[in-house]
């Protein structure tokens, strides 16, 4: 029986969700040898285009980006969204709050005139069907390897429908929004096992809303620590900029 063929792609990204793939280290060589990669820059020099499963890292924000997207997207069978910049359009779509030729004219100086931009920064979603989600920024890499073996095992794989404060009770965090801090872990998708929390470091909301998030009633605590609206606002736009509900 054939190995199922895979390839990653990268658009506007830092890609630290593919390099987390390749720290997957011991287990990579298990999934390595049940698939075959034809594409993936991180690791090989191959370009393969015959796919059937395809990872994608990176908000989109060229048209062009919205062409090749579409390409891969009518090549795979099956088109996974890896990380925040795909999943949500992440941190680059704070472009989405400022004028587009300023923002341009700011990044590329004089040469801001060869680039050809789309107006707003859009996530995966947003320009093509996405079949499965890896969260995070970046991703969690033992949820990456549990994803795959259960999408080669021809399992639909599910997220978790709690918040990130589920997670930290069970690490027996301290709650930082009792410090006054602005954390996110209410409204955030679980699944990082509050990896920033366990830190000391507010939630930062990269794995994107929970499903039915009660968001006024976060902002009132929020509210409470002494925290303004532009304060809750501009911590929800880093990740959440793509959410009617924030804007």
């Amino acid at each position: 029986m054939s190995k199922p063929k895979v390839a990653f792609f990268d658009f506007s990204c830092c890609e630290g969700c593919q390099l987390m793939v390749l720290n997957c280290e011991p287990e990579l060589l298990d999934i390595f040898g049940a698939i075959d990669i034809v594409n993936f820059r991180e690791a090989i020099s191959d370009r393969g285009e015959d796919y059937e499963i395809a990872f994608i890292e990176g908000s989109i924000i060229t048209p062009h980006d919205v062409e090749r997207l579409k390409k891969i997207r009518a090549q795979a069978k099956v088109l996974i969204a890896l990380g925040a910049c795909a999943h949500t359009g992440g941190v680059n779509k704070l472009r989405n709050f400022q004028d587009t030729e300023e923002a341009k004219k700011c990044v590329y100086g004089e040469d801001a005139k060869y680039f050809d931009v789309l107006p707003k920064v859009l996530s995966v979603g947003e320009v093509v069907p996405v079949d499965l989600v890896i969260p995070g920024c970046p991703i969690n890499r033992f949820e990456f390897l549990s994803i795959v073996k259960q999408v080669l095992a021809g399992v639909k794989p599910s997220l978790p429908n709690y918040p990130v404060c589920v997670e930290c009770k069970r690490n027996e965090n301290e709650c930082l929004l009792l410090k006054g801090q602005i954390c996110l872990g209410p409204v955030t998708l679980a699944g990082c096992d509050a990896r920033c929390p366990n830190s000391q470091w507010p939630c930062t909301g990269c794995r994107g809303l929970v499903p039915s998030p009660h968001l006024e009633a976060d902002q009132i605590v929020l509210s409470k620590a002494g925290l303004t609206v532009q304060d809750i606002l501009r911590r929800y736009r880093l990740f959440y900029g793509y959410s009617e509900v924030v804007k």
